[in-house]
């Protein structure tokens, strides 16, 4: 599996703001992914050395369907938490998490 290809993008929220404080990652990643593969790819990418990393599946919702009866189910996807090492950085989510708090 590609590098690219395992890292979707990375998941910005206030719960994994809080967790870049205690050098945890959240990232979106390929359902084919395995944690090897993950960590192979954030090291890679971003140059910083993983302690740790956990996976969760989340599983579909169900939505309704406008003008018709019936739902569709949306698609699952792959959750990952990467811990690196204690004192590095992942610039990327630096840059990002500096403009929150502005309204």
């Amino acid at each position: 599996m590609r590098l690219t290809n395992v890292i979707e993008k990375p998941i910005i929220t206030e719960k994994g703001v809080h967790m870049t404080g205690m050098d945890r990652y959240v990232f979106k990643v390929s359902k084919a992914a395995s944690k090897g593969a993950i960590a192979n790819a954030v090291n890679d990418m971003f140059g910083v050395d993983v302690l740790d990393v956990r996976t969760m599946i989340i599983p579909g919702k169900k939505r309704r369907i406008r003008g018709a009866k019936g739902f569709m189910k949306t698609q699952g996807w792959k959750k990952a938490i990467v811990r690196v090492k204690s004192g590095q950085k992942i610039d990327m989510f630096s840059s990002l998490i500096g403009g929150e708090g502005k309204k």
